[in-house]
C-alpha cells in the first residue's frame, strides 16, 4: 500500500469517528468544543511530527521533541510575562527551540553520542530547568492570542468557527506544514537531506557536507519544535506548569511514524490523535464515565499503543537506511 493511500486511510478513520460523534452528540457547543479541540491538539502533534521528521530524514533521531517543547514554553511564557508582549515570547521559544536542536545537533553529529542518549539527556535537563527555575507566583497566565476571523467563512455552521476561527500560531502552522512539504520533496535542500538520510556516503562523494547539512536540519527543526512550546504556552493554555508538555513530544513521534514522515500525512495522523486527546478532555468535563479521570487520561496513549501495534497490518514501516548512524567523513 503506497503512503498516499495510507494518509488517506488515517484521514478517513478521522472523519468517520468525527462523524460518529456529530451524530451522536446532542449538543452543537459540545461538538463545536470537540472539534476545536481536535484541531488545537493537532496543531501541536504537527509542529513536532516536523520537526522530529527534518531530523530523520537527515538520519538524525530526535526523542527530544518532549523537553525542546517544555523548555521552549517556559521561555516564551517567561519572556512574554517581562515584557507583556506575546509575539516576544513566540520569538523567545522559537530561540530555545534553535538553542536546543543545536545542542542536540553538538552532542549526535559533532560529538557522536548516541542519538537516543542526546535526545533523553535534552528531556530529562528540560525537566529539570523547569521544575528549578518555575514561579509560581507568575503562572496565572498572561493572556494568549486570539481568534482571527477568516471574514465569511467563519460565519458557516460548525466548521466556521472550527477552521475559519483560529488564533494566528494555528494559522501560520498551517502554512509551515506547505513549506516543509514543498522544500523537503520540490528542492534541492530537500533533496539533499534525503540523500544524508539514505547515502549519507554517496552524498559526500558528490560534493554534499553531510555534518554541516546535518547540523543545519536538527538545529532548524528544533526551530519547529520551539514554535510549538510557544504554540503550547501562549495560544493552547496561556500559562505555563511543570511537565505541561504531558507526553505530547512522544505523541508527535508517533504521529510522524504514523504520517510516513511527511508533512501531509503527518497532520493526518495528528488529527486522529488530536481527536482522541478532545474526546478525553470532554469526557473528563461531562463526567461521562463513572471511572477515575486517570483512566479516562490514558485514552491517547492507549490508541498510540494500538495504532502502532496494528500498523504492521498496512505493510512495513521503512526507515531512513542511515537512520541513527553517525557519519564519520572519509
Amino acid at each position: 500500500m503506497r503512503p498516499r493511500q495510507k494518509q488517506l486511510i488515517y484521514a478517513g478513520l478521522t472523519a468517520i469517528l468525527i462523524l460518529i460523534w456529530i451524530f451522536y452528540s446532542a449538543d452543537d457547543l459540545q461538538t463545536t468544543a470537540v472539534l476545536a479541540g481536535t484541531v488545537r491538539a493537532a496543531t501541536l502533534l504537527a509542529l513536532g511530527a516536523m520537526c522530529g521528521m527534518i531530523g530523520e530524514r537527515s538520519g538524525v533521531v530526535n526523542i527530544g521533541i518532549e523537553g525542546q517543547f517544555l523548555l521552549s514554553a517556559f521561555a516564551a511564557f517567561t519572556i512574554a510575562s517581562m515584557t507583556g508582549s506575546l509575539f516576544m515570547g513566540t520569538l523567545a521559544g522559537v530561540g530555545m527551540g534553535l538553542i536546543m536542536g543545536w545542542l542536540l545537533a553538538a552532542m549526535a553529529v559533532g560529538l557522536k553520542v548516541d542519538q537516543i542518549i542526546a535526545g533523553t539527556v535534552l528531556n530529562i535537563s528540560a525537566l529539570g530547568l523547569t521544575s528549578f527555575f518555575y514561579d509560581r507566583s507568575r503562572s496565572l497566565g498572561i493572556g494568549k492570542y486570539t481568534n482571527i476571523d477568516l471574514g465569511p467563512l467563519a460565519e458557516l455552521p460548525l466548521v466556521g468557527t472550527v477552521l475559519f476561527s483560529r488564533p494566528p500560531l494555528t494559522y501560520l502552522t498551517m502554512v509551515l506544514l506547505v513549506v516543509v512539504h514543498i522544500a523537503l520533496f520540490r528542492s534541492v535542500w530537500g533533496m539533499r537531506t534525503r540523500a544524508i538520510g539514505e547515502h549519507p556516503g554517496a552524498a559526500d562523494t558528490v560534493g554534499i557536507d553531510v555534518l554541516k547539512l546535518r547540523y543545519f536540519n536538527v538545529t532548524i527543526a528544533g526551530g519547529l519544535a520551539g514554535f510549538g512550546g510557544s504554540y503550547l504556552a501562549l495560544e493552547a493554555v496561556g500559562t505555563f506548569s511543570r511537565a505541561m508538555s504531558g507526553g505530547r513530544g512522544f505523541l508527535a513521534l508517533a504521529v510522524m511514524i504514523f504520517g510516513r514522515r511527511t508533512p501531509f500525512g503527518a497532520y493526518a495522523a495528528a488529527l486522529f490523535f488530536g481527536f482522541t486527546t478532545a474526546l478525553q478532555n470532554q469526557f473528563q468535563l461531562n463526567n461521562t464515565f463513572d471511572i477515575p479521570p486517570q483512566f479516562v487520561g490514558m485514552l491517547p496513549f492507549v490508541v498510540t499503543i494500538v495504532v502502532v501495534a496494528l500498523s504492521g497490518l498496512f505493510g512495513s514501516m521503512r526507515d531512513p537506511a542511515a537512520l541513527g548512524q553517525s557519519y564519520e567523513k572519509g
